[in-house]
């Protein structure tokens, strides 16, 4: 029987930051286009600029998985080590590739990428989005490169990053500052109404409250 897709006229706005660095975030990524798509909320895509070594320590490993240097305590690798299992395990339910980082990235440059592709549209956007996050979870792509990520905004329709690169780490950071007065501390974090939620498991409940206000709009 083929999928009935439930509209919701809601006109909501979802904000949700996201780092193309975090694999929660990749798999969170199509599940939140589909959030919009069955219930009209808007979702408001912000940068949030994981600083992975405060929490889990930072690692360098080589192509053939030796470890090359790292600042972290056994508990910091048993969580590292299940997080990729279980990220992977999720990837496949979803037909997805992910393979694990050799390194801990710098991704504001990317985050800086992603506020120019929404200068340029929402079309442009979903396309550097999307290929940001398929490719550097394919290992294909160097998200430290800004020659890289304007060849993918080039490809997603949007020329002359480069100039607007300050300005746009300046924006990063300072969006990141005000998520974390927010009480932002991870991705993916939604954000609706004024509440917080942390993680894609969280979807459903905000598809819920979604439908729950259209409910109440109707009355």
């Amino acid at each position: 029987m083929p999928h009935v897709r439930t509209i919701f006229p809601v006109m909501a706005t979802l904000i949700a930051y996201t780092d193309y660095k975090s694999p929660y975030a990749f798999l969170a990524k199509d599940r939140i286009y589909a959030l919009a798509d069955d219930t009209g909320a808007q979702i408001d895509w912000r940068p949030y600029v994981l600083d992975v070594p405060l929490y889990l320590g930072s690692a360098t490993v080589g192509e053939d998985g030796t470890v090359a240097e790292a600042d972290r305590n056994p508990h910091q690798w048993r969580r590292i080590r299940y997080m990729f299992m279980d990220c992977r395990r999720q990837a496949r339910k979803q037909g997805l590739v992910l393979r694990s980082t050799r390194k801990i990235w710098d991704s504001r440059a990317a985050a800086a990428g992603m506020l120019f592709a929404q200068r340029h549209g929402p079309d442009v956007f979903r396309r550097y989005h999307d290929t940001v996050f398929e490719r550097f979870w394919q290992r294909d792509l160097d998200i430290e490169d800004t020659g890289a990520l304007a060849r993918v905004l080039a490809e997603a329709g949007a020329g002359g990053f480069e100039a607007f690169l300050p300005e746009g780490l300046a924006n990063v950071e300072a969006i990141g500052r005000a998520a974390e007065a927010d009480g932002v501390f991870g991705v993916p974090t939604f954000i609706l109404d004024g509440e917080m939620f942390w993680g894609g498991e969280h979807l459903p409940e905000i598809r819920a409250l979604l439908r729950d206000r259209h409910t109440q709009a109707a009355l």
